[in-house]
């Protein structure tokens, strides 16, 4: 399973985490109250504080753990197979933004 399938599911996961807060953002972001503005940036630096914690969760844990296990060839063919398919997501990203 681990060949290409588990590192598919981790930059899945990290692609929907993405879609994720920006559907909430530009859901919730225009019903904030101006009296509450004070608030705004306490948010953003939290959601990224969050959003670095779950991108290194999905990106590093389980390269991390097989390099421990002392099988670094794994580890970072895991790692680059990961990052490789999230940049196939990002192209896609970037793709359906001219298309819409």
């Amino acid at each position: 399973m681990q060949n290409i399938k588990k590192p598919f599911l981790h930059a899945f996961a990290a692609a929907l985490y993405i879609v994720f807060i920006v559907f909430a953002i530009s859901t919730i972001g225009s019903k904030i109250p101006q009296d509450k503005a004070i608030l705004t940036p306490m948010v953003v630096l939290s959601l990224f504080v969050l959003s670095a914690a779950v991108m290194g969760y999905l990106f590093v844990s389980q390269p991390l753990m097989l390099y421990m296990e002392n099988k670094k060839q794994e580890a970072m063919a895991f790692f680059g197979k990961t990052v490789i398919i999230f940049a196939c997501f990002v192209a896609l990203f970037v793709i359906l933004l001219f298309i819409f």
